[in-house]
C-alpha cells in the first residue's frame, strides 16, 4: 500500500459538508469508491471533528 497524496483523498471526499467526523469521512470515500489506500490514510485520522478539507489534510500528511 502506498500513501495517498491529500489531493487524490479530496477527490473521494467531494460532497462531504463540514464540519465532519471520522466516520462520516470514511462513510463518504467508501460512497465515492475510494481505493484501499485512501480508506487505510483514512482509518488512520484521529477521532474528532474535522471543519473542513484541509484539517483534513493536514493530519493526513502526519500519518
Amino acid at each position: 500500500m502506498s500513501q495517498p497524496n491529500p489531493i487524490e483523498i479530496q477527490k473521494y471526499l467531494s460532497g462531504v459538508d463540514y464540519p465532519v467526523t471520522k466516520r462520516q469521512l470514511l462513510d463518504k470515500a467508501r460512497e465515492n469508491g475510494a481505493d484501499e489506500d485512501v480508506l487505510a490514510a483514512l482509518e488512520k485520522l484521529p477521532e474528532r471533528d474535522y471543519n473542513g478539507p484541509n484539517a483534513v489534510s493536514a493530519e493526513v500528511t502526519k500519518a
